[in-house]
């Protein structure tokens, strides 16, 4: 089996959002959302080292009092994969490690959601990686649930907001929700970050169609794991009742 590169982890928060300010120091059970998130990706035995990444010294002086690793980065990303690009070449990647943007607001990630990740890695044409599950109707038809198709190879050929593909032929089946957990190789990371904002993106506001649009393949893993974001006040209940089962 070939060697897998060496990976790191990097949660990206900010304390502006529109739906949720403030939103990494929540508290969930006790503990701030990022602690809980830096814990559970901490589990996962592939990664060097995880840190957090933010541009607020809230979040900053909150991390460092829960000894959570924390850098501070600039103002002025556009997305969580720019800054998880800061704060990689703070850390000093080498261009043929991995590096994760592990989302900010996903406090019951399972550690082996990152694992299946960074495995298809091992091959050295795998550029970058996200995964995806099965979903239903209802599910596919919510605009906050990204929906993503795949080719035969298990590369994504698009993702979006609106329900895809289709259903033409009247059978409400056969969709796959995308889950927001990337990893890249450190050079295809910079090459995502000097490309800039791109037409597709900017219209769906998901980032990683700067990468299609501009033919960089996604290795896409279909996981059985489900994503618990919060994206609302209200869903911290949600998650506590998860955290707490």
């Amino acid at each position: 089996m070939n060697t897998l590169p060496p990976c790191f982890g990097v949660i990206p928060t900010r304390y502006a959002s529109s739906r949720f300010e403030g939103k990494p120091l929540a508290t969930i059970l006790g503990k701030p959302l990022f602690w809980h998130v830096y814990t559970r990706a901490s589990q996962c035995s592939y990664l060097k080292k995880v840190v957090l990444a933010t541009d607020d010294e809230r979040i900053y002086d909150a991390a460092q009092a829960y000894d959570v690793p924390v850098l501070m980065t600039g103002g002025q990303h556009a997305c969580g994969s720019e800054r998880v690009h800061e704060a990689a070449k703070i850390l000093g990647v080498p261009g043929d490690a991995v590096v994760i943007n592990i989302q900010g607001d996903e406090p019951v990630l399972q550690p082996d959601m990152l694992s299946q990740l960074v495995e298809p890695f091992r091959l050295a044409d795998v550029q970058v990686t996200t995964l995806a599950r099965k979903i239903d109707y209802d599910e596919a038809c919510n605009p906050d649930q990204v929906k993503v198709v795949l080719a035969k190879d298990g590369k994504a050929l698009y993702f979006s907001r609106s329900v895809i593909p289709y259903p033409r032929d009247g059978k409400k089946e056969g969709f796959l929700g995308h889950i927001g957990l990337y990893a890249f190789r450190m050079k295809t990371l910079e090459d995502f970050v000097a490309i800039g904002s791109e037409f597709l993106e900017k219209k769906e506001k998901l980032e990683q169609l700067r990468l299609l649009e501009n033919g960089v393949a996604i290795q896409v893993i279909m996981t059985q794991h489900k994503s618990y974001g919060v994206d609302r006040p209200e869903d911290i209940a949600i998650v506590e009742k998860i955290l707490a089962t």
